[in-house]
């Protein structure tokens, strides 16, 4: 049991993912009617931006601003006062982030997007220390590295596909077109 609650911390990120896409899947299979895919894209959407962005950095902020010297040791860098800067910027991304969980499609491009730029720098950062200082600690070289790359690509996908499920379902269909005329 130890091991797995030590597999499920030092990967909160993938542990995250999967649980907004457990929770999509429940808020489905609870949605009275049919299940489309604007339905589909609004859940997946909502869920990723709670669990992934609201969750996570609100867990980032607890683990870099209350356990600063274990998480830079399991990053491989020594306890800096940078920490703290670090833990009170995923505050505020968990902050957006819990506002944009059921808001406007451009609320939530916002959640995404910052994130987005802080990943894809960190993910830089982590390549910049295996090269430089061969830092393959887990929190430098582990999953981690593969979420910093993966989760604002699946962010705007997401976003991409919500927006165009709405866009289909805003414009009548070529059927209903003829109907009228």
């Amino acid at each position: 049991m130890d091991a797995l609650i030590q597999l499920v911390l030092q990967n909160m990120t993938v542990t995250l993912l999967v649980l907004g896409v457990l929770a999509a899947g429940l808020a489905l299979a609870l949605e009275p009617g049919p299940i489309t895919r604007a339905s589909v894209a609004e859940e997946l959407l909502a869920y990723f931006i709670l669990f992934s962005i609201g969750i996570g950095y609100l867990y980032n902020f607890v683990m870099h601003s209350f356990y600063g010297e274990m998480v830079a040791r399991f990053i491989g860098w020594a306890d800096s006062p940078f920490q703290l800067e670090v833990a009170f910027a995923s505050l505020g991304f968990a902050a957006v982030g819990f506002f944009a969980f059921r808001n406007t499609l451009s609320v939530r491009f916002a959640a995404i997007l910052g994130p987005a730029m802080f990943l894809w720098g960190a993910a830089g950062g982590h390549v910049y220390q295996m090269i430089t200082a061969a830092n393959f600690a887990p929190g430098n070289a582990g999953s981690i590295f593969y979420t910093d790359i993966l989760l604002p690509i699946i962010g705007f996908a997401l976003l991409w596909l919500k927006w165009r499920a709405d866009s289909e379902t805003a414009r009548p269909s070529l059927r209903s077109r003829a109907v009228r005329t």
